[in-house]
């Protein structure tokens, strides 16, 4: 068995520093890109690397991509800080977050005659964009049903009510809120990202989103699932879910230098939306993933599957399911609730929404307001009417 690695020791002064490496195509030539947290040192290495320069529209420092480069950024790195380069050496599919070079095998696919695909300028266009790689199935996927509902024209031929008709149709179908809308979303891709044609369907009405309220659970029914998870492992990544208010694609991705117990933070890189954010890291958690280690001794990623591969989404639903039976609840809980509840339940124990919207990584205080609504803190102050009839 290996020895537990500084991330579940306490780690050093080195581990606090993470640069992440990325492709970048600048200009149609290839990039290291350098993604990093604001820090003196750190700055001071990449202006010394050769003929550095910013960029803006990705918000990092880029270096032209070449062998002595990249040796340089290891070796000036070494001792100073972690190089998170999972997202640069993607050939044990091990990248997290943009794995858009993977979208090579929709190019490589075996279809029917008849079957019309995604033109290769749109998969081009979502790889120099750096879209994560679950978006690039969505789009991809939905924007292959429309053109092949289209099949006998020409894509520049087709006009906004033909559009409107189709959507309709995939409302009368009962498509949800969020396939109509990516659906619209992959069509608009194409036109306006992809042929460069801006607004050429601005005025393609949206469904109207749904107000609905985050379902929560409560802390005994959270501490109930906790407990009645199989082993240590699923109970880690439950308690994690929860504790940490992760998405379950954030804890899928976590590797074990992304749980820093000097600082007692879990650094989520490449979460929603590219962005990279910290959230807490609660001590009785890092004591049951060193027990978790002693046991699994990860490699790669902090919960592996099958021969080292990340884990599945499924995999993490099952755990949550079979848990809630064997705690006899009988309501469907996802991995996402637990965010909510993690969220609700700051709130509702007096931490500032302000806070509680950083952790969650929300880019809007609105957002994060809709645990407002329901969190009961207020209400449990507030009597009911019918206490004031005399009943007996």
């Amino acid at each position: 068995m290996n020895s537990v690695p500084s991330t579940f020791k306490g780690m050093n002064h080195q581990k606090n520093r993470v640069i992440t490496l990325k492709h970048l195509l600048i200009n149609e030539k290839k990039q290291i890109g350098i993604k990093f947290y604001p820090d003196k040192i750190v700055q001071t290495i990449i202006k010394g690397l050769p003929k550095v320069k910013w960029s803006n529209t990705y918000n990092m420092a880029f270096i032209e991509n070449n062998k002595t480069n990249l040796d340089t950024v290891f070796n000036d790195f070494r001792g100073i800080a972690w190089i998170n380069s999972g997202n640069f050496f993607n050939h044990k599919s091990n990248a997290r977050g943009n794995e858009s070079n993977s979208l090579r095998h929709y190019q490589l696919r075996s279809l029917p005659p008849d079957y019309r695909a995604c033109p290769d300028k749109y998969l081009q266009k979502l790889e120099l964009k750096q879209y994560a790689l679950s978006t690039c199935n969505t789009y991809i996927s939905l924007f292959e049903v429309f053109i092949n509902y289209f099949k006998k024209w020409e894509l520049t031929q087709i006009d906004e009510e033909q559009i409107r008709g189709y959507l309709q149709m995939l409302v009368r179908e009962g498509k949800s809120h969020s396939y109509i809308n990516q659906t619209i979303n992959s069509i608009k891709f194409y036109y306006e990202i992809v042929l460069e044609m801006p607004n050429r369907f601005y005025s393609i009405e949206r469904p109207i989103r749904k107000e609905t309220l985050p379902k929560v659970i409560s802390l005994e029914e959270v501490a109930l699932i906790i407990k009645n998870t199989n082993n240590i492992k699923h109970k880690c990544i439950v308690s994690l879910l929860y504790s940490s208010g992760l998405r379950r694609g954030e804890l899928i991705n976590l590797k074990l230098n992304d749980i820093d117990s000097k600082r007692m933070v879990i650094n989520v890189i490449n979460g929603k939306g590219g962005k990279d954010r910290i959230t807490i890291l609660s001590q009785s958690v890092l004591e049951d993933l060193r027990d978790y280690f002693k046991v699994w001794n990860p490699e790669i990623y902090l919960f592996e599957g099958i021969k080292g591969k990340q884990y599945t989404g499924s995999s993490i639903s099952k755990i949550i399911d079979n848990a809630c039976k064997s705690a006899n609840i009988r309501k469907k809980v996802s991995p996402h609730m637990l965010r909510h509840s993690f969220a609700t339940h700051l709130l509702e124990n007096g931490t500032d929404l302000r806070q509680i919207q950083v952790l969650l990584g929300h880019s809007s205080t609105k957002t994060t307001e809709v645990y407002t609504q329901v969190a009961i803190t207020n209400i449990k102050t507030i009597k009911s009417p019918i206490e004031m009839l005399n009943l007996g």
